[in-house]
């Protein structure tokens, strides 16, 4: 993989503190673009470089390669390199210690399931090797005979989170991302934790970047598309429970680390993936992130 081009090198050597406690410091450095000082549409992704992985900001059709100085604190250097996004292998966005699901988050869902709205959040987790990033390959089990797929907001943990109260819980946020809470529905019942029916490798599509702005989160519009034609819809303002609320729930129990994700949870119309399916999640002003499904090989 080839740089495009360097046509920025030197200009862009300052540092950005995109998110939370540090974005007012970053307004302060007049001499930082404007678009570095966090008042424009910033999306980190991952990307494969020379066997390694790289991180990256995209900027329409092309990605610039970032270096970390600290990356909790929102510290990061241009490096005035340029890729056209479509030659790069994307990787996940972010490689999450864990990644906590919510079940029954979405009335529309609870209610094709003909279940009650839960009174309290529903927990699971999916381990970290379940995740893949874009373009990357589902892979049914033999153990299942049906495996769904669920379209999902992701929420991107930013800081060191415990025991933060719902008014705070915007501040530990570093952006979002498109995810897909894979499962064996046939194995869901079997296992009262969920843990065996999410948690096969691969079962954790990201991608394909992290969302650092998006302005009402409430307004977001998930869309689950299989083989093209849209199988689910939902509005983020339709969660039982808000994505704050989740937020200083899940920390008054652990703590969350920079890069963990939360599963906020799938809108109705879930059903079963094939070999040879295709499946997009979609989400306004965040993107698409789509997977081809494979059998085990």
């Amino acid at each position: 993989m080839a740089c495009l081009e360097t046509r920025r090198k030197g200009r862009w050597s300052g540092f950005y503190l995109p998110w939370g406690r540090n974005r007012a410091a970053a307004n302060e450095n007049s001499s930082i673009p404007r678009k570095e000082r966090g008042e424009g549409d910033l999306r980190f992704l991952r990307f494969q470089e020379k066997g390694l992985p790289s991180w990256g900001i995209v900027e329409e059709d092309l990605v610039e390669r970032i270096s970390w100085k600290d990356r909790e604190g929102g510290l990061f250097k241009r490096a005035g390199e340029y890729y056209p996004i479509a030659d790069l292998k994307l990787l996940p966005p972010c490689n999450p210690s864990k990644i906590i699901g919510i079940g029954l988050n979405y009335r529309s869902h609870a209610e094709e399931l003909h279940l009650p709205l839960p009174e309290a959040p529903i927990l699971f987790m999916k381990p970290s090797t379940a995740v893949i990033g874009p373009r990357e390959a589902i892979v049914l089990p033999p153990q299942s005979r049906r495996v769904d797929y669920e379209a999902e907001l992701g929420v991107v943990i930013g800081t060191a989170t415990h025991r933060v109260a719902v008014e705070e819980a915007r501040k530990h946020i570093w952006g979002y991302t498109c995810a897909n809470d894979v499962t064996a529905r046939d194995l869901q019942p079997k296992d009262g934790q969920w843990t065996l029916s999410k948690g096969f490798d691969s079962f954790a599509p990201l991608g394909p970047w992290i969302e650092t702005e998006v302005q009402d989160p409430a307004a977001l519009q998930v869309q689950g598309l299989l083989n093209g034609q849209v199988v689910q819809q939902g509005s983020i303002d339709d969660l039982v429970f808000s994505i704050e609320e989740l937020i200083a729930y899940i920390s008054a129990c652990m703590t969350l680390l920079p890069g963990d994700v939360i599963f906020t949870g799938t809108p109705a119309g879930i059903g079963p993936l094939r070999e040879g399916d295709q499946f997009t999640v979609r989400i306004g002003e965040i993107g698409e992130l789509t997977n081809r499904v494979a059998l085990l090989p």
